[in-house]
């Protein structure tokens, strides 16, 4: 049985990493990029290269950008006292793309999933923690938000209710709220359409 050359087979491998992408699926993005002209593979190259070279974790809230301190916490329009807590960076952009959220974010890079073996202290709670303890410092807690926005999955519940339960351990009057209807169980915000993510923004309520 023939066998297809080293390059293409390692290639394939490769793209069966990514996720929802199988053999058949790996295959085929193969055989495309086999096809294409030397220059789009060789802008793909350099893209792929500069990913992880060009792009920064914010120092404030780890979501990417290009400064060490993204655009988004860096604009003095938005109401830095309200703090959309999501899972990763990409839901940011979510949110975003929604439009007529005005406050700023806080990305923990996950859930916390002990079938993973994630827990807490492998996620940015501390440093959640920390931000909040300085703002119940510096501003009036009336003015205070925390909106968990954890994706609605078992463990994007459990990262919420953990993490309500640490505000609450920092102070009782911080105001936490996680996103309302519109979104199943199981759902991951990514693909969510922007009315049933702006219907469970909206429909936020206190925990």
């Amino acid at each position: 049985m023939a066998e297809f050359p080293v390059a293409i087979k390692n290639l394939i491998t490769a793209f069966e990493r990514l996720p929802g992408i199988g053999p058949k699926s790996a295959t085929r993005l193969v055989f495309y990029l086999l096809n294409t002209p030397q220059s789009f593979i060789d802008n793909l190259s350099n893209s792929l290269l500069r990913l992880k070279k060009d792009i920064k974790i914010c120092s404030v809230c780890f979501s990417v950008g290009d400064t060490e301190v993204c655009s988004i916490c860096s604009d003095n329009k938005r109401n830095k006292n309200v703090v959309c807590v999501v899972e990763r960076a990409i839901d940011v952009m979510v949110i975003e793309n929604m439009g007529g959220f005005k406050g700023v974010y806080h990305v923990l890079g996950g859930a916390v999933n002990p079938l993973d073996h994630i827990g807490p202290d492998d996620l940015k709670i501390v440093e959640l923690l920390q931000r909040i303890r300085k703002m119940v410092n510096e501003v009036d807690k009336k003015d205070m938000e925390i909106i968990l926005a954890t994706n609605p999955t078992m463990e994007g519940e459990a990262t919420a209710l953990y993490i309500k339960r640490r505000i609450e351990e920092i102070d009782k009057e911080v105001n936490i709220s996680r996103i309302g209807s519109g979104l199943p169980i199981g759902a991951d915000l990514e693909y969510a359409d922007q009315a049933t993510l702006s219907r469970a923004l909206d429909g936020r309520r206190s925990i």
